[in-house]
């Protein structure tokens, strides 16, 4: 049935998603999910041609979401790459508010805080470095990452 159907088939599917590769492709796909399937009294040309229209649309479905996707991460991108003054300005703003919170620690906890998070230092590193216990250190980046959820709790409720 599917070899004396295939050219109609495919040239169905071909006005659907315009596109004969594209046609082919499903043709092959319809032929392979019907020969999966166990027979049924009711299997008939008609099946063939419902299931390769279904997975024709599904197709295109899928074709407008991946366009859609594509669309957004590009203006994404580009939102990214030319920002906004505004945005600059907020985002300048967000970066003053953690500055500030960040000063706003003792002064160990901001230095472990940093050598931690920006430098990169290991809490043994630190530890050795500042002569004081690995546990201290830990307390210290515990205040420090507090006061960083605090701060960012807040900027989440403005």
């Amino acid at each position: 049935m599917f070899l004396g159907e295939r050219p109609r088939l495919v040239q169905r599917i071909r006005r659907i998603v315009d596109n004969e590769a594209e046609a082919e492709d499903l043709a092959q796909e319809t032929f392979v999910k019907l020969w999966h399937r166990q027979p049924k009294d009711d299997d008939s040309v008609g099946l063939l041609y419902r299931t390769a229209h279904n997975l024709a649309l599904d197709h295109l479905r899928a074709q407008k979401v991946r366009q859609r996707h594509q669309e957004t991460a590009q203006a994404e991108e580009q939102d990214n790459a030319h920002p906004s003054p505004e945005r600059v300005a907020a985002t300048l703003e967000r970066w003053g508010n953690l500055v500030a919170e960040l000063d706003a620690l003792p002064e160990r906890t901001r230095r472990i805080f940093l050598l931690n998070r920006v430098e990169g230092e290991t809490y043994a590193a630190i530890a050795k470095q500042l002569g004081v216990s690995i546990s201290t250190v830990e307390k210290e980046m515990m205040r420090a990452m507090r006061a960083c959820r605090q701060w960012q709790r807040r900027q989440e409720e403005e």
